[in-house]
C-alpha cells in the first residue's frame, strides 16, 4: 500500500510540476519566471534525490511532449534530474533550517540554472554565454529569496501533513 501511496504522490506532483511550469509562469525566450520548483522541492523532500530527480525528468518529459514549447532539448531533461538530485540530497530526512534550504536553493540556482541551462541555451540559441548570463543573473537574484521562504513556509506548513499521509 505504501508504494501506491508513493506513485500516486509523485503522479501528483508531476502534474503539478507541469501546470506550474507551463500555464503559471513568465516565459521569455532566455528566462522562465515561474513555481515549478514547489512541487519539485516537496517531491524531494517528501522521497529523497532519487525518486525527487526522476519526478523532475518525468515532468520535464511530459511538459514536452503534452505542451511543446519549441524543441526538444535533453540536456533540461538533465538539469531537472541534477535539481532534483540537489534538492533531495541536501533536504531529504532532514530538519528544517534557512540554512539548508539556503544552501540547496543557491547549489540549484548556481550549478543548473545559471550553469548548465545558460549553457544549453548558448547552445540551442547559437548566443554566447555572456549575452545570456545577465538575463539570467538578474532573474536568480530576484527569485532566489523568494525560493528560500516559500521552500521553509511550504516544508514548514505542509511536511507533517504529507508525511503522516504517506505512513
Amino acid at each position: 500500500m505504501k508504494n501506491t501511496k508513493t506513485v500516486v504522490y509523485l503522479a501528483f506532483f508531476i502534474a503539478l510540476q507541469i501546470i506550474l511550469t507551463r500555464f503559471l509562469s513568465i516565459q521569455t525566450p532566455i528566462v522562465r519566471i515561474g513555481f515549478g520548483f514547489i512541487p519539485l522541492v516537496l517531491s524531494c523532500i517528501l522521497f529523497g534525490p532519487i525518486l525527487g530527480g526522476v519526478c523532475a525528468a518525468i515532468s520535464d518529459v511530459l511538459g514536452m511532449v503534452i505542451f511543446p514549447q519549441g524543441t526538444y532539448f535533453p540536456g533540461f531533461t538533465f538539469s531537472a534530474l541534477l535539481s532534483g538530485i540537489i534538492y533531495g540530497s541536501i533536504l531529504y530526512k532532514n530538519k528544517i533550517s534557512i540554512l539548508r534550504i539556503s544552501i540547496a536553493t543557491i547549489l540549484v540556482k548556481v550549478l543548473v540554472d545559471i550553469g548548465l541551462n545558460t549553457y544549453w541555451l548558448s547552445i540551442l540559441t547559437g548566443k554566447a554565454v555572456l549575452i545570456l548570463l545577465i538575463p539570467r543573473l538578474t532573474k536568480t537574484l530576484i527569485m532566489l529569496p523568494i525560493e528560500i521562504l516559500l521552500i521553509h513556509l511550504l516544508w514548514t506548513c505542509l511536511y507533517s501533513r504529507l508525511k503522516t499521509q504517506l505512513n
